[in-house]
């Protein structure tokens, strides 16, 4: 019932995780952590099995940060992606496979940014704009509308408050929460969550 978002512009990624954890029918909490930061200019989205979610980003995190010191410079976004996605097609095919589906954003000086969709069966594809999730069928034909490649930091937070919002309206599960965060030359950069009672208070306002 988790749903992650991602969308590629020309200067940066904005992605975007719900903050809910659930258990069976229950929501546990509703400020769990699902961005995890892979290095100064490189993030993963992630969801799947608890358990699962957290051992793999932390395996994930640490063997690239092992990298940078063994090397003296960090991995691009795609030989992340490729390492990551080499990871899970090898653990698929033993007896402990990782059941997590995964966002990966990140800049390249050179390429500049770049976002990947990778799924708990080890397929990766560089995209414009991706989901996970249920609310990915809600959000997806609003990216395919209205996704432009040159947008601002603004204009690209409110195409993602409008995904957001159709998910609250759409969607039987509730998500308040969604933490934010952006990717550029200048690093990784929290934005403000988009959370049910920010866009309650914003309509309220309007009207």
């Amino acid at each position: 019932m988790e749903c992650l978002i991602g969308i590629q512009f020309k200067d940066f990624v904005l992605v975007a995780a719900d903050m809910t954890t659930a258990q069976s029918i229950m929501v546990m909490k509703n400020d769990e952590e699902k961005i995890h930061k892979m290095s100064d200019k490189l993030i993963m989205a992630v969801s799947g099995e608890s358990g699962d979610t957290t051992q793999f980003s932390e395996y994930i995190g640490k063997n690239i940060q092992l990298y940078k010191m063994r090397n003296g410079y960090e991995l691009s976004p795609k030989a992340a992606a490729l390492f990551t996605r080499r990871n899970l097609a090898d653990y698929l095919r033993s007896r402990t496979p990782y059941f997590v589906n995964l966002l990966m954003a990140g800049y390249d000086d050179n390429t500049g940014p770049e976002l990947y969709f990778i799924d708990y069966l080890a397929s990766c594809v560089k995209v414009p704009y991706a989901s996970h999730g249920y609310g990915g069928f809600f959000s997806l034909s609003i990216l395919d509308r209205y996704h432009k490649y040159d947008s601002t930091e603004e204009e690209a937070y409110t195409l993602m408050k409008r995904c957001v919002r159709e998910i609250h309206k759409r969607l039987i599960v509730n998500l308040p929460n969604f933490k934010v965060q952006k990717v550029s030359k200048e690093g990784i950069k929290e934005l403000e969550p988009i959370t049910a009672k920010n866009l309650a208070i914003e309509d309220a306002d309007k009207a």
